[in-house]
């Protein structure tokens, strides 16, 4: 069953026990304004409580990227959503770990700044040879302080972790999988196939026991969720702040921000 009504950002697939969720966006690199949060979260509920649903892919259209994060072009201070900073991210981020099915990311390109925290978030990431990942935050005014930190520290480890933060560089799927972030590296042609492969492995297994692992493993994480909504209404003052929206001013203006001249600390 294919849904391309009830979404405008995202195209929405059950096939065989598998819902495919792909942010239909490649013309700004899947990146994520207010709309396509909220039918992510959507979907992701509507797969999510769908006893015919095994198992969740999370996907991003076209070639080069799964995601790359806020749109920048609708970031103007604030995003243009709902949710503390005009995106609802806790809602999303906390709806891929509510829900009982596993949900595994499909990277065949960029997964970059809010995207590589949706990596992060997924319960398995699968990548081609051509994925790149790494965060942006701090290079554009931008931080994530729940998910894409300290759970990011949990699976990478805190050295790993502050290294990708703090220096914003770029990791390449092998560098990914050596760090823990990605769980599969396959040949670009094979992507499709090894996810199927994997899906494939997840629906023949006990739901219920998955979803009780699921919620067990979550558990031991679940404080973040606190830490995420505290931290997005620091990143929300952040945002107000010249230092911030001169990271945005620069990313338009494709110039290097000078971040230190409007700085307080």
């Amino acid at each position: 069953m294919t849904d391309t009504k009830a979404y405008e950002d995202i195209l929405f697939d059950v096939t065989d026990g598998v819902a495919t969720i792909t942010i239909d966006r490649p013309d700004k690199y899947n990146a994520f304004r207010g709309k396509t949060c909220e039918e992510l979260i959507h979907a992701f509920n509507r797969a999510g409580w769908d006893k015919s649903v095994g198992v969740i892919v999370l996907a991003g259209a076209g070639d080069k990227a799964f995601c790359t994060g806020g749109d920048q072009s609708a970031h103007e201070g604030q995003y243009d959503g709902r949710g503390t900073i005009g995106l609802p991210m806790e809602e999303m981020h906390s709806v891929i770990r509510d829900v009982p099915k596993p949900v595994i990311a499909k990277v065949q390109g960029f997964a970059i700044g809010g995207g590589n925290v949706l990596c992060t978030v997924c319960d398995f990431t699968i990548a081609s040879e051509k994925a790149v990942f790494g965060q942006v935050g701090p290079k554009v005014g931008s931080v994530d302080p729940g998910f894409g930190t300290a759970y990011l520290a949990r699976v990478v480890g805190e050295k790993k972790a502050r290294e990708i933060w703090y220096l914003c560089r770029r990791y390449s799927a092998a560098e990914a999988l050596a760090m823990g972030l990605v769980n599969a590296v396959v040949p670009h042609e094979k992507l499709d196939e090894e996810v199927a492969r994997w899906c494939a492995e997840i629906l023949d297994k006990s739901p219920t026991a998955i979803a009780i692992a699921k919620r067990s493993f979550n558990v031991d994480t679940e404080h973040i969720r606190g830490i995420a909504g505290l931290g997005m209404y620091a990143v929300s003052l952040y945002y107000d702040t010249e230092e911030s929206k001169e990271g945005g001013n620069a990313f338009r203006e494709k110039r290097k921000p000078e971040f230190r001249k409007h700085a307080k600390r």
